[in-house]
């Protein structure tokens, strides 16, 4: 399944993380990453395997790379108060939280976050939802 943001929702991702955060830099490398995906025409994929090679990675061009990034980045994405946020659709602090985590590179934090949101949070997190309870 290929995530595409629309240019509409690429906007709002970027006036969400223009508006606050704690870290400068996160910030600009989120936005960089948006930029990335804007090139890539909205394909979230593409981007995450481009952003990667510039993060010095070696990905494998699979059409389920950025899912396989993901999951490995459950715990801090699946925090309650972290995937509340991502259920009303905003990814500031998914990407803070996953900053926070230092689980990947910089420049992957705003596709990991996009990418929960986009397939659902609440489906993304049920596996550590049973763990948990």
């Amino acid at each position: 399944m290929s995530v595409i943001l629309t240019p509409a929702e690429i906007d709002r991702v970027r006036s969400q993380l223009s508006s606050d955060g704690a870290d400068l830099k996160v910030r600009r490398l989120a936005i960089a990453a948006l930029d990335e995906i804007e090139a890539c025409e909205g394909d979230l994929e593409d981007a995450a395997i481009a952003l990667a090679i510039q993060a010095g990675m070696t990905p494998d061009t699979s059409d389920r790379w950025l899912e396989g990034l993901a999951k490995r980045c459950r715990p801090a994405i699946c925090q309650s108060l972290v995937k509340q946020e991502l259920l009303q659709e905003n990814i500031n602090l998914a990407v803070d939280a996953l900053a926070e985590a230092r689980v990947c590179p910089g420049l992957l934090l705003a596709p990991v976050a996009i990418y929960v949101w986009k397939t659902g949070a609440e489906a993304f997190c049920e596996p550590l939802d049973y763990k948990i309870n």
